[in-house]
C-alpha cells in the first residue's frame, strides 16, 4: 500500500500547481513547490514559486479509498487516505481542529454531526463496577450491590385454578361474511402443467 494524502488549494492556487505540473510547461515562474511542517506536525507552509501559504494537515471524517490503473479498464486499491493538507490564502482564518468537519463530496457535508452517532456521556466508575459485576455474574457469583429475592412456588394445581377463575376467558369475534373474489372473466385458468420450463 502507498502512502497519500489530499491536497486542498485555493482555485487561483490550483491553476499554478496544474501549470506546473504540466509536461510542456516551460515557464520558471513557479518551477518550486515545496511543503514543511512545524514541530506539532499539523500546521506548516506551502510555498510554490516565491509565494508562502499556511497549510494544515487535519483528519478527514471518514477513510477514502485511493484507487488506480494501468490499462483503464482495471482498477487496484493503491491506498486508504484519511488525512488532507489544507492549504489557505493569507487572509483565511486557521481550523481550530484538527478533525475536519466535512467530507470530500457534498454529500458528506457536516458529516462529523450528521452521519456519525455523538458518543454517550458515561461515568467510567459505572462502567468499570458493571463491568465487574458481568464476570463475576458469568463466573457464578452475585453481583454487589444487588438484594436476591427467593420467592416460592405455589402448588401447580391451584395456581392454575387460581389463574383461570380470575381471568375472563375471551369469546372470539365472529367475522362478518365476505363475498369471494370474482375472477377476471379474460385470464383463462392456468394450471402447472400448461407453464413449461425452457430453462433446462
Amino acid at each position: 500500500m502507498e502512502e497519500q494524502f489530499i491536497l486542498r488549494v485555493p482555485p487561483s492556487l490550483a491553476e499554478r500547481i496544474d501549470r506546473l505540473l504540466d509536461e510542456n510547461s516551460s515557464s520558471a515562474e513557479d518551477k518550486s513547490l515545496d511543503l514543511s511542517f512545524s514541530e506539532d506536525g499539523r500546521s506548516g507552509t506551502f510555498v510554490i514559486g516565491n509565494d508562502c501559504f499556511s497549510a494544515s494537515l487535519l483528519d478527514l471524517p471518514c477513510v477514502v479509498e485511493s484507487y488506480k490503473t494501468y490499462d483503464d479498464s482495471s482498477l487496484v486499491k493503491a491506498a486508504n487516505i484519511g488525512q488532507m493538507i489544507m492549504v489557505r490564502e493569507a487572509g483565511d482564518a486557521a481550523p481550530d481542529m484538527i478533525e475536519y468537519r466535512h467530507g470530500l463530496t457534498p454529500p458528506m457535508r457536516d458529516a462529523r454531526k450528521r452521519r456519525f452517532r455523538r458518543e454517550p456521556d458515561l461515568n467510567p466508575e459505572l462502567v468499570s463496577r458493571v463491568e465487574k459485576d458481568l464476570l463475576k455474574i458469568m463466573a457464578g457469583g452475585p453481583a454487589d450491590n444487588v438484594e436476591v429475592e427467593a420467592a416460592e412456588q405455589e402448588d401447580e394445581g391451584h395456581g392454575n385454578a387460581r389463574s383461570v377463575s380470575n381471568k375472563p376467558v375471551p369469546t372470539p369475534s365472529a367475522k362478518p361474511d365476505v363475498p369471494e373474489a370474482v375472477r377476471n372473466a379474460e385470464e383463462p385458468d392456468r394450471s402447472d402443467s400448461d407453464e413449461s420450463d425452457d430453462s433446462v
